[in-house]
């Protein structure tokens, strides 16, 4: 099974029938307090950067809808300093990176991003958001997956390896605040290529 098709499964276009529970993206904000725990409880602390993976669409529709969310995050911007840009990934999928160091402006920006295309009509088309996270040169991320409406952690470690005994404390110190997936089979590798961020 290449690449693509294991993402289009597991975040994206061919699992709904697998969700165990409806995204909702209010569930962003189960980070506001997270991150906090993530600090004092696991010695990790927020890089400064998140973001919100999706898969475009060829409509004059969805392009309206993406005009939609650079001018959300323009004006949030000018109000709270998170600066956002669009990327596009080596599968073809695109990305919102935002970066502020004031957390909750972040966990907010994202919420926005998402709740935006959502009002759009392509909330269908949102794969998953990340928040990361350092700790002695050991980035880790918490991926929500807006098709399975849950939480995971992925640490990767280099060489399309994962720190699979990290993933389990960090579930385990967090499952009380998030929403957590049970089923570690969705805990889904989103690789990055070399030693950058998932985003690139």
């Amino acid at each position: 099974m290449g690449v693509l098709n294991t993402i289009r499964q597991v975040l994206g276009l061919g699992v709904e029938t697998d969700a165990t529970r409806e995204a909702d993206p209010e569930d962003l904000f189960g980070m506001s307090t997270a991150y906090l725990s993530m600090e004092a409880d696991l010695g990790f602390v927020p890089t400064g950067e998140a973001a919100l993976c999706f898969a475009d669409v060829d409509s004059t529709a969805f392009r309206e809808a993406r005009s939609d969310v650079e001018a959300v995050l323009e004006i949030g911007q000018e109000e709270t300093g998170t600066a956002a840009s669009f990327i596009e990934d080596s599968h073809g999928y695109s990305w919102v990176v935002l970066r502020d160091p004031d957390f909750e402006d972040l966990v907010t920006s994202v919420h926005f991003a998402a709740d935006t295309l959502i009002e759009g009509g392509f909330g269908s088309r949102l794969l998953a958001a990340l928040f990361s996270f350092d700790r002695d040169r050991t980035t880790a991320y918490w991926v929500y997956s807006f098709r399975r409406g849950a939480y995971y952690p992925f640490v990767p470690t280099g060489g399309r390896e994962r720190d699979s005994a990290l993933e389990f404390k960090l579930e385990s110190n967090l499952d009380g605040e998030l929403e957590t997936e049970a089923d570690t089979s969705y805990w889904y590798p989103m690789w990055p290529d070399g030693d950058a961020h998932p985003w690139g």
